[in-house]
């Protein structure tokens, strides 16, 4: 696959920002490349189409189905394993999200009751006990308020959205923000 200019840019663009959000630069392009192509790719397709190795295509499609971000594909016909993910930008978010909180946020949830339950942590400032127990306290209300978010039909959530951020125009507005 020949990538056009935009395409290209895209794709380099989205492996750049996967780096800063810790994910590995090639995992991001193949994903995005995926995203874009909107058709199911075989493995050495991907890695001639970004001038990637192979092993690295192979590594990464691994992370992305562990994201369940990428799924294997057959065609009839061909008997070598093909790629997709979903072009549904909102049905992406949403399992990054769920990725990212069962990686990044249920432990931290775990670490903290536990700090909290330790008999240790009465010999602790009595700051820094405050501090913990409020940090479970936002991390569990934003949990629960994304469950919520995430539940919703996508039109619904953009609608929400749509008014969310009228009523902060509003408010920024009245307080002379």
């Amino acid at each position: 696959m020949e990538l056009k200019p935009v395409s290209e840019r895209f794709i380099l663009h989205w492996g750049e920002m996967g780096s800063r959000w810790g994910v590995n630069r090639t995992v991001a392009q193949i994903h995005a490349l995926l995203y874009l192509a909107g058709r199911p790719m075989e493995a050495e397709e991907i890695a001639t189409t970004l001038g990637v190795a192979r092993s690295n295509v192979s590594n990464s499609l691994k992370e992305l189905q562990s994201w369940k971000l990428v799924h294997i594909v057959h065609l009839r016909g061909d008997r070598r394993d093909h790629f997709e993910t979903s072009t549904d930008v909102w049905e992406l978010f949403k399992l990054i999200v769920e990725g990212r909180r069962q990686r990044e946020i249920d432990p931290t949830i775990t670490a903290l009751k536990s700090f909290l339950n330790n008999p240790e942590l009465a010999n602790e400032e009595a700051g820094a006990q405050a501090r913990i127990k409020e940090t479970l306290e936002f991390i569990e209300i934003l949990t629960a308020w994304s469950d919520e978010m995430l539940r919703l039909k996508p039109e619904t959530l953009m609608k929400m959205l749509g008014v969310g951020a009228k009523i902060s125009r509003t408010i920024r507005k009245t307080k002379g923000e």
